[in-house]
């Protein structure tokens, strides 16, 4: 009797052939749908990227037109009359002239008055991270040359504070060929 009871078991279970089979099977499902998910990935890094460049590009378009012609970052936030002279001071003027209110010079105030009526431009007070590179650092230039290109330092955001052009500070190129700094 307990003879007729261990074959029964043992006939239940798989095989190593039939393991091995149903393994391969889902290896090659796999490998099918994997490169699927990544490329819809790069699709969705992408899309992040215009988007954010385009808002940002909006907002900078609008400090523009309401500081008469100039651009965040080319005039210190503590006056709006004395030329942000160092990239440093240049990124750190940007970021306040965008996150704080501002008077028609460009100096800047925690608080809304009569004077202070302009702002802010961003929701935050940081610029959100490069979504292909995740990183939200901002490289502030003063060339006054259209046509800028990306040096890839540090993979963030790099500005010219003369002519206003934002782009991605990124030269990898895109599934397509694209430079992530022709965005």
């Amino acid at each position: 009797m307990l003879k007729g009871t261990m074959k029964k078991q043992i006939m239940k279970g798989f095989t190593l052939v039939e393991l091995l089979i149903v393994v391969i099977i889902l290896a090659i499902l796999a490998a099918i749908v994997v490169p699927q998910f990544a490329s819809s990935t790069d699709d969705a890094k992408i899309s992040s990227l215009d988007s954010t460049l385009s808002n940002l590009r909006s907002a900078l378009d609008f400090y523009y037109q309401q500081h008469s012609g100039r651009y965040p970052g080319l005039y210190s936030e503590t006056d709006g009359t004395t030329l942000a002279g160092t990239a440093a001071a240049k990124v750190t003027a940007f970021n306040a002239q965008l996150s704080l209110y501002t008077d028609a010079n460009g100096k800047t105030s925690t608080s809304k008055t009569a004077v202070f009526k302009y702002g802010p431009y961003l929701k935050k007070p940081n610029l959100p991270a490069n979504p292909v590179t995740t990183v939200a650092t901002l490289v502030a230039i003063d060339t006054g040359t259209l046509g800028m290109v990306g040096d890839g330092a540090g993979g963030g955001w790099k500005f010219d504070v003369k002519t206003g052009q934002f782009i991605a500070n990124d030269t990898n190129t895109d599934p397509s060929g694209l430079g992530y700094d022709k965005h």
